[in-house]
């Protein structure tokens, strides 16, 4: 009877288990797919040198590795910091190619030219 009961727990959690690698892979065709290289995610700065690395990594970790939406492009826009802002931000956009660290002026022409 033992055997039964650990035999019905075992195979229903494999079922449970191929139902989400199915799920998992039918989403990741379905909206990947349909991404589009217009989206921009912009994030303005000023003198945030105390956490903008933490910001950065978590909202990075959101939207590659979690289910935000996808963005092909995120700019980090720095006002004219004063601080180490600018430098820590250009550190991680190493790591990141999504990442990308331009001067406030360089952002205004960005969204000028987008169609």
């Amino acid at each position: 009877m033992l055997e039964f009961i650990l035999s019905t727990i075992f195979w229903t959690l494999a079922f449970y288990g191929l139902f989400e690698l199915i799920k998992n892979i039918i989403y990741i065709f379905t909206y990947t797919k349909l991404k589009s290289d217009g989206i921009y995610l912009i994030i303005a700065v000023k003198n945030q040198e105390e956490i903008i690395e933490g910001f950065l990594r978590s909202t990075l970790f959101k939207i590659l590795y979690g289910k935000e939406e996808y963005f092909r492009n995120i700019i980090v826009a720095d006002l004219e910091s004063t601080d180490k802002t600018k430098e820590i931000a250009k550190k991680l956009s190493k790591d990141y190619e999504c990442l990308k660290v331009i001067n406030w002026k360089e952002c205004r022409d960005l969204m000028d030219n987008i169609r």
